[in-house]
């Protein structure tokens, strides 16, 4: 049989380059690959790479649907299925907001995981009886976990990264705006013999660890950084606040090599944390928690999240001074978005909050509600003003971290990401995206 897997084109956010959207392959098609591989011919086609080839004659498609690419995916469905070929739709949207697409769309929906769902898809296939809906109807374990065919990334040099690493799936926190408010989102943690066969597989001593959360539980991760210290890699992740409850394991962190942390701090509001359950975060404690990651070396990647029910026009000056004060190296700043299936949503919903239904809209860069604490316009040109004036030169130079060790990586990522991402974006599609971030990891030594 001939799978063919798709993930359709993302639309960039204003402040964006094709850095952005080529940062690492789909690992979830790719772990599809490797379910599959060895009996059928799987392919992956990435539209934001490369064109998607209708001319072929696949027996089965499957494409991966996050909530800002469904309205694309629909029109790759159709051209799919008018030729007569089977089109199945699975992803975080998917799973999330099943009960939201109509049944002529896509032949077949997958809820849940691949492990528990694409066997009974493919068999079906071959049996000629394809059903509407397949659902993982049990909790994958961690150990059940496949991983991604990393020999099968095609066009590796259009990817930024393809050292991207999962050690879990899914969040054990359930914060009212995120995918993992789902019930049909779980949360597995694998074994860490896995792990550390995976990065083997990555072949380079840079490794990006993309959990949702990689914070699990005090035991598991100091046998996870045992393992990994021998390696000598250099380590990033994401995680969240309250890693700072456990000084030791910071200290553990550092010596395995880790060097930066992905941070959920989403507002310095205690009100708006409040508003959205995040309970894993006190805003009080920021401060004193950044310090302790700062003073063992580690740069921070803050994210922030605004439009939260008790954010004001002022948040975003407010914000704008904690990042500046504390030395924050890099942000990533979200518009509120209520993505279909989280409680988020159906609390919008019943509220008659929401203003647009156009999921195209729904990547963070787009005002889709009726805020609370300011207009639709003071929101959406809060976002824009608050990007412009943490990569302006004079707050660049004003977050210049005080480690030595750092200065070169964040000027790295401020300036060639960040501020001239235009002209990086124009190198890379000279020399290849792959070669441009090793050159600059190199050169950062980070």
């Amino acid at each position: 049989m001939y799978i063919k897997l798709v993930f359709p084109k993302m639309k960039r956010r204003p402040m964006d380059t094709d850095l952005k959207i080529r940062m690492s392959p789909p690992l979830g098609l790719y772990t599809i690959v490797n379910m599959f591989q060895d009996k059928h011919k799987v392919t992956v086609e990435n539209e934001n790479i490369e064109d998607i080839n209708y001319d072929d004659k696949p027996d089965l498609v499957g494409i991966s649907v996050t909530v800002d690419v469904y309205p694309r995916a629909k029109e790759i469905a159709r051209q799919f299925r008018e030729k007569g070929i089977k089109v199945v739709a699975g992803g975080i949207h998917v799973t999330t907001a099943y009960h939201t697409i109509p049944d002529n769309v896509f032949d077949s929906l997958c809820i849940g995981s691949a492990e528990g769902t694409w066997p009974d898809i493919i068999s079906d296939m071959e049996n000629n009886t394809l059903k509407p809906l397949y659902r993982c109807q049990n909790k994958i374990e961690g150990d059940k976990i496949a991983s991604p065919a990393y020999d099968a990334i095609s066009h590796s040099e259009k990817y930024l990264f393809c050292n991207i690493i999962h050690t879990s799936r899914g969040c054990p926190f359930k914060c009212d705006f995120c995918y993992n408010s789902s019930p049909d989102r779980t949360y597995s943690v694998r074994p860490v013999d896995d792990v550390i066969n995976e990065i083997k597989a990555a072949h380079s001593k840079h490794i990006m660890i993309i959990d949702d959360n990689f914070l699990v539980s005090p035991a598991r991760m100091r046998d996870f950084l045992k393992a990994i210290k021998p390696l000598h890699l250099k380590w990033h992740c994401a995680i969240s606040i309250n890693i700072t409850d456990h000084p030791e394991l910071l200290d553990e962190m550092r010596e395995s090599g880790c060097k930066s942390l992905f941070i959920g701090f989403e507002s310095i509001s205690p009100s708006s944390i409040n508003s959205v359950h995040k309970v894993q975060n006190h805003t009080t404690a920021y401060d004193d928690a950044v310090k302790m990651i700062h003073d063992r070396g580690m740069m921070i990647n803050a994210s922030f999240v605004f439009g939260l029910d008790s954010d004001t026009p002022e948040t975003f000056k407010l914000t704008l001074n904690w990042i500046v004060k504390n030395k924050i190296e890099t942000v990533t700043s979200h518009i509120l978005t209520p993505y279909p299936g989280t409680k988020l949503y159906e609390r919008m919903d019943a509220e008659r909050r929401i203003t647009s239904r156009d999921l195209s809209l729904y990547n963070t860069a787009h005002v889709v509600f009726q805020p609370k604490g300011m207009t639709p316009e003071q929101l959406y040109n809060g976002y824009l003003w608050i990007y412009d004036n943490i990569y302006s030169f004079k707050n660049i130079i004003r977050r210049i971290p005080k480690s030595r060790d750092q200065i070169i990586p964040y000027l790295v990522f401020n300036l060639f990401y960040r501020k001239f991402g235009r002209f990086s974006d124009k190198i890379c599609k000279l020399l290849s995206y792959n070669k441009l971030a090793k050159l600059m990891l190199k050169v950062s030594d980070f």
